[in-house]
């Protein structure tokens, strides 16, 4: 019998595939585009409670429009990577504004919108529009590059290329659903970057990254770059009545259109910014543990600077702040490190 890739997956599939996750009930392209927007960089099993949180708060994507965007990023909160949620909210708008609130049909027209890249889009357009077409997330970058051990980062030009070309002959001409999920399926439970379970792999006979005797070298990691280390001071200023104030950062760049603390570069400059933004003395200063988060390309040292003065929220001029009440908290997209330390206040 002649072996047939996307034969062997949709067999897998029908027999051992994923089929009870939310986003796989009720499948409409909105269902499918939050879903995908939401798992790309995080893990199913952190983004099954958050997705079921955002349907509840946006059914469809007409609610999701009419949101504001402190709604939306507040329920964002802890997946990271905002600018998802931010182009999940101009994307609602655009779908609802251009096409009535239906995704439209055709691949070119969905990686138009907002936030919708190649692969998102085939994904939407195979999984809830029957349509043949070939996505590239990253299980399924592993299981190509494994199947056919490619050698070089698939980052590179070429070797995504090479990726999308091999993904696109592999599709078969019927159940494209089932093929989708059970590319992605086999990505995240068989092939998985360490331990790959090899011995029950359909695909395991014709594999030539098994047959190198070590498959976890696909695909090859990205060359390594040592991440700068960056330093910040962030004003946890409390008024008497126990809130901290918070200013919505501008919509591009980092933590982008979310609620942080006011960042300044050392102890002067945090007095000569008290003064200048909020009118105040403080009463009190004290220096908390300092703390590094991490982004994709650099460390951040995060030296909390805890500021008490006399007086409640209209003691100060605003400007574009917010009095944030950790005991009863807006609902706000607030900087994870910011959500942290508020947290650890109470």
């Amino acid at each position: 019998m002649t072996f047939s890739f996307s034969d062997t997956v949709l067999g897998w599939y029908h027999q051992h595939g994923r089929k009870h996750l939310p986003w796989q009930q009720d499948i409409t392209p909105y269902r499918v585009w939050v879903s995908e927007i939401m798992l790309q960089q995080t893990q199913v099993s952190t983004v099954i409670a958050y997705y079921e949180r955002f349907m509840q708060r946006f059914p469809d994507v007409f609610a999701l429009a009419k949101a504001e965007q402190d709604e939306v990023l507040h329920l964002w909160t802890g997946l990271g990577y905002y600018a998802r949620g931010r182009n999940l909210h101009a994307c609602a708008k655009a779908v609802v504004n251009q096409y009535d609130g239906h995704f439209p049909e055709d691949l070119d027209a969905l990686e138009q919108l907002p936030g919708i890249g190649r692969s998102t889009a085939a994904a939407i357009a195979s999984i809830s529009m029957g349509m043949r077409a070939a996505i590239m997330d990253g299980n399924v970058k592993r299981v190509l590059t494994r199947f056919y051990a490619i050698e070089g980062w698939p980052g590179q030009t070429a070797i995504n290329k090479q990726l999308w070309q091999l993904a696109e002959s592999l599709a078969p001409e019927h159940s494209f659903r089932e093929y989708t999920q059970g590319m992605m399926d086999l990505g995240a439970t068989l092939c998985t970057r360490s331990k790959p379970a090899c011995g029950i792999c359909p695909l395991q006979p014709q594999c030539a990254g098994y047959a190198s005797g070590n498959p976890t070298q696909f695909p090859n990691p990205k060359p390594k770059k040592e991440k700068p280390e960056k330093h910040t001071i962030m004003l946890m200023i409390e008024n008497s009545a126990g809130e901290r104030w918070l200013y919505q950062r501008p919509q591009q760049g980092l933590w982008g259109g979310l609620w942080s603390f006011p960042e300044v570069a050392d102890e002067q400059e945090a007095l000569a910014w008290l003064r200048q933004n909020l009118g105040l003395e403080p009463r009190e200063m004290n220096w908390l543990p300092t703390f590094r988060h991490t982004f994709s390309h650099y460390h951040l040292h995060i030296q909390p600077l805890h500021v008490r003065f006399n007086g409640g929220a209209q003691t100060v001029q605003q400007g574009q702040g917010h009095w944030y009440n950790p005991t009863k908290p807006s609902e706000l997209g607030l900087a994870a490190p910011v959500k942290k330390l508020l947290r650890s206040q109470l």
